[in-house]
């Protein structure tokens, strides 16, 4: 199984399986190393690092002598992040914290960082302030958070010519639900398009936005890493009756961001609707897709001295 994490109750569990190896270009990666300076960085700190994918992509573009600093608020995850670099000569580290109040001094990191992280924080200026305070003066800021909306109109061979009807119906499903979502606490999945703005506000300089290269490109044989671990995620999705969450949660958003119950069901059976028809494509080998998506990279820089008057300027502890 592409993913031992999928059935464990901890946050992300079902997104930290053999996909999320795939999400990113590493000659793109390369070009933002070279655009972003990252050959002055020493010092990295990853937020939410989860099990470790990001940093340990990000360090193949750093320098060999940077390291990479961990922090999760599941110790779950902090153990195996740590299993899965045993043996590399103590480049990272990882430990225990939450994004808000992290156990650093002010201006310990020269970079510092998240991916998919920000989507579910509750107060995501809460956490882009601490991130801010725990960087150095002329220090980055840089986070890679999606406009996940936008995959609710990507298409494929199966569905290009679904009824108007039923493509605004799985548009309206999620909108609601990421507004529910918002609602109740647990993160906006579409904050990626407010962040240069956010950025901005609080005073970082060279703001700047780039727009991942990659996408979840399928097509026969189906016999590429990642079409092969997308494939799997997918039939595991299905087996256990999810869309991009639960029937359950997806309900409990759906309801939260202002939808009626009655028409739940509807709107449930739009989004799920097709899986057959991608099924008996994919056994055909006829089913494809481009797989786009929206997934930024943002980055700021924080100031080299600070700015007189700054509204927002972060506060030490």
């Amino acid at each position: 199984m592409a993913n031992q994490f999928r059935t464990l109750d901890s946050h992300s569990a079902e997104h930290f399986g053999d996909t999320r190896d795939h999400w990113w270009n590493l000659d793109f990666l390369e070009l933002m190393a070279r655009r972003l300076s990252f050959d002055r960085v020493r010092d990295v700190l990853d937020v939410g690092c989860g099990v470790g994918h990001w940093g340990r992509l990000l360090a193949q573009v750093l320098p060999a002598t940077a390291r990479v600093q961990g922090v999760d608020c599941d110790p779950l995850w902090v153990e195996h992040a740590a299993a899965r670099v045993s043996g590399l000569g103590g480049r990272f580290s990882y430990q225990v914290a939450v994004a808000e109040r992290l156990p650093f001094a002010d201006a310990s990191f020269d970079l510092v960082t998240c991916q998919t992280v920000l989507i579910h924080a509750p107060d995501p200026s809460a956490v882009i302030d601490e991130m801010i305070r725990v960087t150095r003066p002329g220090g980055l800021l840089l986070a890679a958070e999606p406009n996940n909306i936008a995959n609710a109109l990507v298409f494929d061979s199966v569905n290009f010519h679904d009824p108007v009807d039923e493509v605004v119906a799985r548009v309206r499903l999620q909108l609601i639900c990421e507004r529910g979502k918002a609602a109740l606490g647990e993160g906006h999945n579409s904050i990626g398009d407010l962040l240069p703005g956010l950025f901005a506000e609080r005073n970082l300089g060279d703001v700047c936005a780039y727009q991942n290269d990659k996408t979840n490109v399928v097509l026969p044989p189906y016999d590429t890493p990642a079409q092969r671990a997308m494939l799997e995620e997918r039939a595991d999705f299905k087996d256990r009756g999810f869309w991009i969450w639960s029937r359950d949660d997806t309900r409990g958003y759906f309801l939260a961001g202002g939808g009626r119950d009655n028409e739940f069901d509807a709107l449930w059976s739009a989004a799920i609707g097709g899986s057959d028809r991608v099924d008996r494509a994919i056994a055909e080998r006829t089913y494809g897709g481009a797989g786009g998506g929206i997934s930024y990279l943002i980055a700021g820089r924080k100031p080299a001295t600070s700015v007189e008057g700054s509204a927002r300027e972060p506060k030490g502890y």
